[in-house]
């Protein structure tokens, strides 16, 4: 199917900053179950792109707009054609060994009790496809989906003691799980097309697991799902800061209030 997204961020400064900088991972990448038709991304406010690729090989633009500003605004505006594979993920770009995802970082380090929880949940399972499955289902069925109750710092252990948090949060949770029972797992940044939801608030994060025989496998718990053709496959990495849509500072005194615009439509939506 044909996606169209349409993508306004607007950074709004109480008292006019020196200069700011962004890393932008807004630019997603083909693969074998998605191509990208057209891809365009700008800034005002004088503000220069850079592009270059991550270490990961995701595609990153550095932002840097210098000052007196009051106010940003970034817009991406691109069409993707995507197919269902699954949830299997080919032909993209490999920059290392899938064991390199066996690594922990503070986002994703697991306690004892999450440990546990994914021992008893997959533990005795030899098949590691049966697995990713079983701790995606496990996770939905623990957590509650709860908008502002965690936040961009909110660790795998904390919103598993807390039982509540965000697609973020049920995605780190999973790679914790995952790592701990040997399994290569990373996180994907992106968003989600919902016919139903045309106008969203925030994008969207899932997981993919190492699968021997298979290669990467995708694992949405917070919709406990496999990826679809609804799905547009953006960064990766090892956690929530290696794939954030957008990071970033700004020089000066002052307060920053944001402001997301994010339109996900079918071909056919968008031409109605």
């Amino acid at each position: 199917m044909r996606i169209r997204i349409t993508h306004e961020t607007a950074y709004r400064y109480s008292d006019p900053v020196r200069s700011a900088i962004q890393l932008l991972r807004l630019t997603p990448r083909g693969h074998d179950g998605q191509t990208v038709l057209s891809w365009a991304i700008d800034a005002d406010s004088g503000a220069r792109l850079i592009r270059r690729e991550d270490w990961y090989g995701n595609v990153a633009h550095t932002l840097f707009a210098p000052g007196p500003i009051d106010e940003i605004t970034l817009r991406v505006v691109g069409e993707i054609e995507t197919t269902d594979t699954g949830g299997v993920v080919k032909g993209g770009v490999e920059r290392f060994p899938c064991m390199f995802y066996l690594r922990e970082t503070p986002l994703t380090q697991g306690d004892a009790a999450l440990r546990d929880f994914a021992r008893e949940t997959a533990g005795g399972l030899a098949n590691p496809l049966e697995q990713g499955h079983a701790l995606m289902g496990a996770i939905h069925e623990r957590l509650r989906f709860e908008i502002d109750a965690t936040n961009s710092g909110t660790t795998a252990t904390e919103a598993f003691q807390a039982g509540h948090g965000v697609c973020q949060d049920f995605t780190h949770i999973f790679l914790a799980a995952a790592r701990s029972l040997g399994m290569p797992t990373r996180y994907v940044s992106g968003y989600l097309h919902r016919p139903e939801q045309i106008v969203q608030e925030a994008g969207h994060a899932w997981a993919e697991a190492h699968v021997e025989g298979l290669g990467w496998v995708s694992f949405d718990p917070a919709n406990m799902v496999s990826t679809t053709e609804h799905y547009i496959r953006i960064a990766v990495g090892l956690d929530y800061l290696d794939a954030a849509p957008v990071r970033g500072s700004y020089y000066g005194i002052s307060r920053e209030a944001l402001d997301v615009r994010l339109r996900i439509e079918g071909a056919r939506q968008a031409q109605a």
